[in-house]
Formats: C-alpha cells, structure tokens, sequence
C-alpha cells in the first residue's frame, strides 16, 4: 500500500476523477470527487482501492451534504448526524469483533430450492466503510459543506444513541411507506430493540391495520393512502432529502411496475444467474412487520426457488433495485400474453430512520432528539466525546 498524506491537513485537497456513485442504482454516474484528508493506496489482486484517511466529524460535513441538501431543516440535519455517527462508531466496533473473533462475516444462505442473501459489510476488510449507498453517501467537499452544517456537526459533537451500555446500529432510508420494518428482516438475524416495527405517525391511521405480515392487510395497505409522516409531496420538504439525481423518482411513497412474462423471466435470469425458464408465479412466502417480503417463491417451468432477504429480492426483480419488498403482485393474463404488475410502497429497507418523515417532522417542529426517539424507541442520545 502506499500512503499520501498532507503536511498541512486543513488547507489540502485531492480529487479522484470519474468516481462511481449510486451503484447498481438507477441514479449511477460517474463524477468527479474532491476530499480532504490524507489518501491510501491499497494493491490488491491487479486492483486498486483508494481510501481516504480523515477524522470523523470531517467524514460527517460530507455525509450530511451528500446524503441530502444542505439546506435542510436543522432538527431534521441534527438527527441525522447523531444517526450516522452512531452508525459509523458501531460498524467500526462490528468490524473489530469480527476481525479479532477470526470468523469471516457470514451474509449467505443457500439450499437446494433456497437462497437467503444480505448485505452489509462483507466487502469491507480494507477500511471501515464505503463511500455509497450501501453504507453512507460520503461525496468528499464536492458538495459544499454549508456553514449550516458544520454547526449542525458542532451543535451535535460526540453525541451518539445508545441502548443498553452499547452505540446503536442505526440505520436509515429514503421512505419507509408507512411503517418501519425490523433489523433481523433485513440483515443478519440479531434483533435490535431500538428499531422495531412502527407506525410513521403519531396515531395508527384509521381504516387499516398494522398487521402487515399477511397478504390481505398488506395487500390493503399498499393499495391505500394512509396517513404517515413520508406520505408527502411537499416539493420543499422533499427536496431536503432528495438531491438532484433522488428527485428522477417522483413515486416513492407508492409505485407500480409493470413487465411481460418474457420481460420478468429474461430479468431474473440476468440478474440471479438462474434460469427458470418462463416464470409462472411470484409468490409472497413471508413478509416483514413493515409489509416487506422477506422470503420470495419463484415458479418457472424449469425451476422453482425461494429467494431472500428484501436487498436480494430488490435486486432479481429489477435492472438495478425495486423501490422497496413492499409489494404485491397483480397477474394480468389476456390475448396479449401475461403480465406481472408489482404495486409497491415505500423506497429503501425500512429499518430505522425514514429520511422523508423525519424531514416532514422538523418541519413541523419536532426537536432533533424527538425526531430521533419516535423512529429509535428506548434509545438513549448521549455525548460520547
């Protein structure tokens, strides 16, 4: 590995060109990158990982600004910044126990008519997270670090949530739909107590219920309109959340998708590896707290296969990912031939906080520390430095 790193931190810079963002994503690109901080080289099997090497409430400036606008609502950004520096301090102390407990993570099951994927952080031996979506948007100084920020970061120095003596894993997404799903839904299956599935307003909207793990009220809930804190389309709260590259996805709340039988069969063998020949059937087997399914049957003509978690039915059932797992699907069979439209709710995994309704709260006034304990229940916010 080889090591670059300034003499004088503060007023240094280095930009990594045609950087990739949004990978896998319908949104990706590729722009260039400017950082702060010193820079590593790391050579590995004729590849080359750039890591950047810089304090954690530098590293937070940036991911307040890439992951939303800068000129969001100061509650809403004070939220935020507890949240990812919780999440950053207890992925690094993850990372720690695993490396010291010698074990390789495990994110993989599979059996003869099964597969059961997550993914979290199988990928990261090298450093300590990654600079996209599958950790925390962390775009550098190429998004202006507002002085609102900076004093967001200040406002909030060394503040964590805790649960039980031990940093949250908090986790967040663009819009929960309407309810928040759980942590062993998604990932490995360890409960969290502190993110559990909730009601993403004040009251249980009225004409549904919360139930959501069966068909029928699932079904219910996606085809409805309940009342939720993300269910929004206040362009000025929205734009808080959503950058510019978000905003090419105006449904997001509720959505359709709609493939010919060939469509979805040639779809799902690109993406899987798996062929199963013309697919007959998409069939819920379990679904989450939230609505989000969890275990997926697959009915081919020459296969059937159940697949699982939510990241990994996201990923077989669209070109780069679904919206959300939150979904039912209609069957349309007529002259034409047969088509699978999927209504959906809510983008993103559900689990923790939801970026939309939190915005929509500090807009409506909510204190930082009251946005945090509706979405993080029990949880403690504390200064930790």
């Amino acid at each position: 590995s080889v090591l670059l790193a300034p003499l004088i931190v503060q007023d240094s810079s280095f930009t990594l060109h045609a950087v990739t963002i949004g990978v896998d994503f319908h949104w990706q690109r590729n722009e260039d990158q400017a950082f702060k901080g010193s820079l590593k080289f790391i050579i590995e099997n004729d590849r080359i990982t750039a890591v950047n090497i810089l304090s954690i409430e530098d590293y937070l400036t940036s991911v307040i600004s890439s992951e939303m606008r800068a000129t969001s609502s100061k509650e809403f950004l004070k939220a935020h910044a507890v949240i990812s520096r919780s999440w950053l301090l207890a992925q690094i102390e993850k990372s720690r126990k695993i490396k010291a407990g010698g074990k390789k993570y495990n994110a993989f099951m599979q059996s003869e008519n099964e597969i059961m994927r997550w993914y979290d952080r199988e990928d990261h031996r090298n450093y300590d997270v990654c600079a996209d979506d599958h950790c925390q948007r962390y775009q550098g100084i190429t998004r202006a670090s507002l002085p609102a920020v900076m004093q967001v970061i200040n406002d909030t120095y060394g503040e964590v949530l805790t649960y039980d003596g031990s940093i949250c894993d908090t986790r967040y997404y663009k819009c929960c739909g309407g309810m928040t799903e759980l942590f062993e839904n998604t990932w490995e299956p360890v409960s969290q107590p502190y993110m559990q599935g909730i009601v993403d307003n004040p009251v249980p909207p009225e004409g549904y219920s919360t139930v959501l793990s069966g068909e029928d009220t699932a079904e219910k809930w996606i085809r409805g309109n309940p009342d939720a804190y993300c269910n929004t389309s206040d362009k000025k709260i929205l734009s808080q959340v959503l950058n510019d590259y978000d905003q090419e996805t105006n449904d997001f709340f509720r959505w359709t998708v709609t493939y010919t039988q060939k469509e979805l069969s040639d779809l799902v063998k690109t993406r899987t590896g798996i062929d199963f020949g013309i697919i007959t059937d998409l069939e819920p087997l379990e679904r989450g707290v939230s609505g989000r399914i969890t275990r997926l049957k697959i009915e081919g003509t020459t296969k059937t296969m159940i697949i699982g978690k939510e990241l990994e039915i996201r990923k077989s059932l669209s070109k780069s990912h679904l919206y959300s797992s939150c979904f039912f699907v209609e069957k349309i069979i007529s002259r034409d031939g047969t088509r699978f439209v999927l209504h959906g709710a809510g983008w993103g995994h559900g689990v923790g906080l939801c970026q939309i309704g939190a915005a929509v709260m500090g807009a409506k006034g909510y204190s930082y520390s009251g946005i945090l304990m509706h979405y993080f229940r029990g949880a403690i916010l504390e200064k930790l430095y």
